[in-house]
């Protein structure tokens, strides 16, 4: 086996080597051609390869896991008396399966290369293994002289955490001389000439394939990362045991957790039960349900554990194959998810009430015991129906391994005791009117919905992430509410600051001032500093560049180094206000359906403008309250300042708790406005704006008191009237007038 290709980029960019290099041979008279078999759990790298193999006229083969070995058995291979056949065939598979942490077997590399199993035994010539161990080689030993694998990807950050995107790949002698590689760089000549097409590679099979300098800072470093692992564990066996204990442990507590109803809390996606060291990795991947048995949304799950400093993964994680296998999204699912506006790596983890992702938890050897219960606290804490109860039957079945009975069994015991909350946290018991408001009060909304609601308070975030400026009344202009988050704060690289990574955002407090015609900013202990509100593109001192809202390229203008001096002497670290350019018109993608006309947008996320409503934030602060956590004694009895956490520009007050997540249109005043959808709460509701400080609240009674998304006000877009002239404003006491969707009205 030689030690070929270290990449820069990781794995992907080994797979890539092999798609480029591999002798593809193309159908013709004489011979069939290649064949590209790859296994449907398989990560998105190695699917890739067949956006190479097909132009070269190769044919693709997609196998399903269980049919490598049972259609085999259907097949009788005949060996003997076959005339040779030298085409070249490639078959892909995980050692470890990066979705479900599904080991398989390591015996494939041989029953692939000697034709006994499927799609090899259908097809003559040379068959070729791609073992994708990325996943397997961070906490299990692979034996590649038993196992020999032609072409092996491997991770070296999945090994040690360090350093990123690092990775090699492995190729065997024998197949090392069977791949072409046409395009040559620096250091991988022997010589060439510049006039002629002449060129010889080095003879040293390693360095033919080492385009330009290579990463040695970074290959340095693996000396130091092996050389720790050996200290720290032992060996990969104690890591592997290690790894896979806390793994089974995890699987076994959250597997028996249920609703106060007797429904599971958890839905797991394995094909074991965490039995066999041999067939499943350390690796937990599940989707969390509610007490009705409805999926909960990965992207709600992900928010509420970075409160709780827990780290996991969700989404498809890259493996479209094993999602679609272990969630039962079919083709058409994932095209009309696509057309609904879901791609990969966003945070739409619900499409008509289906899942298009999961959850999954990776266990390394830095992992420990307290990170389990850690895990399972959170998970008991915030997405179990109390009081909680376990499955008894099912712990009976799980507990018959004896290695594993006796510390499950206690912490099992700790659970059903009410032990398992933070200390001096009381475990709170449902009462009946616990029910989900967007869900239980629709036939309350409807009698209410002509009962006026009224226009209670009137904010503007001149400077996007800072803190609010708040008027009774105020125009709307071509993007939303005059000057609107027309002001951002960016790094020295021009990255927007927030207050998800930069608290002390909220403590900067905007003013505008229309008689001077200049935007204040001011902080407590300093002095207060102004920039105009029109900036002239004719000063020629002024900077204009190009920063990123959402994905889109917005042109902006730098205000000056006198402002730049004072917020950097503030938040302390090199800083600048932007503006974005009065003429760069960006356009508004979110919303449950188009706009009835174009929507022009600032610096803002998605929409024009945020609406909350009293009277959700008061079932909230209830809720809230109700805890009893000693966070929350005697923290959240001001609504107003909750109301500033939402940081929303239009606050009603209305008659019934979330009613405004079913309007489609309203009207404050005289001016007309479309709902564009729900807003998706973050993190960043978690920041005090008072003090800067972040709590898990309300992000965490927000996620119990409400089923599905975390969602908490809406988005709207202001419906120009017919005459362009007119200005419409604002005031605070208007009255409001919504409209209920018709969706809603036929429930």
């Amino acid at each position: 086996m030689t030690l070929w290709k270290v990449s820069d980029t990781g794995c992907t960019a080994a797979l890539k080597l092999v798609a480029d290099t591999f002798p593809w041979k193309a159908v013709s008279n004489e011979e069939p051609g290649s064949q590209f078999c790859y296994l449907t759990d398989n990560h998105t790298s190695v699917v890739g390869i067949r956006g190479v193999s097909a132009l070269q006229g190769v044919g693709t083969v997609s196998v399903l896991p269980h049919e490598v070995e049972d259609r085999a058995k259907k097949t009788q291979t005949q060996t003997n008396g076959e005339e040779e056949c030298s085409t070249p065939h490639l078959f892909c598979y995980p050692a470890q399966s990066n979705f479900s942490g599904r080991k398989y077997p390591l015996g494939y590399v041989k029953g692939i290369q000697s034709r006994q199993l499927y799609p090899a035994c259908e097809h003559h010539g040379r068959w070729f293994v791609l073992l994708d161990a990325a996943c397997f080689v961070s906490c299990s030993a692979l034996d590649l002289s038993q196992y020999p694998a032609d072409f092996v990807p491997i991770s070296f950050y999945k090994m040690f955490g360090f350093p990123t995107g690092l990775g090699a790949l492995l190729v065997r002698n024998e197949a090392a001389e069977v791949l072409r590689k046409t395009y040559f760089g620096g250091g991988t000549a022997a010589a060439y000439l510049v006039a002629e097409n002449y060129f010889v590679p080095k003879p040293n099979i390693v360095r033919r394939f080492e385009d330009g300098t290579i990463s040695f800072l970074d290959i340095i470093s693996l000396h130091h990362g092996f050389e720790t692992l050996q200290k720290i564990t032992g060996s990969m066996l104690n890591i592997q045991l290690h790894t896979f204990g806390l793994a089974r442990y995890t699987y076994i507590v959250l597997s028996c957790l249920c609703h106060s109803n007797g429904k599971p809390v958890a839905q797991i996606h394995c094909d074991n039960d965490f039995r066999n060291i041999a067939e499943q990795g350390a690796i937990l991947n599940f989707s969390l349900l509610d007490c009705r048995g409805r999926t909960v949304g990965y992207s709600q799950v992900d928010k509420m554990a970075s409160l709780f400093n827990i780290h996991i993964r969700s989404g498809c994680f890259c493996n479209t194959g094993a999602c679609q296998h272990y969630l039962a999204i079919s083709n058409q699912n994932v095209k009309s998810n696509l057309h609904a506006g879901h791609v990969c790596g966003d945070n739409i983890d619900l499409v008509d009430g289906r899942p298009t992702g999961s959850i999954r938890v990776s266990f390394g050897y830095m992992s420990s015991f307290e990170d389990c219960q850690n895990f399972l606290r959170f998970i008991v804490n915030c997405f179990v129906d109390k009081p909680l109860i376990l499955d008894q039957k099912r712990i009976t079945k799980l507990m018959s391994a004896a290695s594993m009975e006796s510390s499950a069994s206690d912490h099992l015991t700790s659970i059903t005791n009410g032990q398992l909350g933070h200390e001096n946290e009381q475990m709170i018991t449902p009462s009946p009117e616990r029910i989900t408001p967007s869900e239980g009060t629709v036939s309350n909304k409807r009698k209410n919905n002509n009962i006026n609601h009224t226009l209670s308070n009137l904010f503007i975030y001149p400077v996007k992430s800072c803190a609010s400026f708040e008027v009774t009344e105020w125009p709307l202009g071509p993007q939303g509410l005059l000057y609107d988050r027309l002001w951002m704060v960016v790094n020295e690289n021009g990255v927007c600051l927030s207050q998800k990574r930069e608290t002390k955002l909220c403590l900067i407090r905007p003013i505008i001032c229309l008689a001077s015609n200049t935007l204040q900013l001011q902080v407590s202990g300093m002095e207060a500093i102004s920039v105009p509100l029109e900036t002239s593109l004719e000063n020629s001192d002024l900077r204009t560049s190009q920063s990123k809202v959402c994905g889109d390229r917005v042109p902006t203008v730098d205000c000056g180094e006198e402002v730049s001096a004072w917020l950097t002497e503030f938040l302390g670290k090199t800083c600048r206000l932007i503006r974005q350019r009065p003429e760069f018109l960006r356009e508004m993608k979110f919303g449950r359906g188009k706009a009835c006309c174009p929507t022009a947008l600032s610096l803002v996320n998605e929409a024009q403008i945020l609406l909350i409503n009293r009277a959700s934030v008061s079932f909230l602060q209830e809720h809230i309250v109700n805890r009893h956590d000693s966070e929350n004694e005697g923290a959240w009895s001001d609504m107003e300042q909750l109301i500033e956490r939402f940081r929303a520009n239009l606050v009603i007050s209305g008659q019934e708790p979330f009613e405004e997540d079913d309007w489609s249109h309203l009207t404050v005043g005289d001016t007309q406005f479309q709902v564009m959808g729900r807003c998706g709460r973050c993190q960043m509701i978690g920041v005090d704006q008072k003090s800067a400080t972040r709590t898990l609240e309300p992000l965490r009674s927000l996620s119990e008191c409400r089923s599905g998304k975390v969602t908490f006000g809406v988005y709207l877009a202001h419906q120009s009237a017919q005459d362009s002239t007119a200005v419409s404003i604002l005031s605070v006491g208007d009255h409001v007038m919504p409209r209920i969707s018709e969706s809603t009205e036929k429930l």
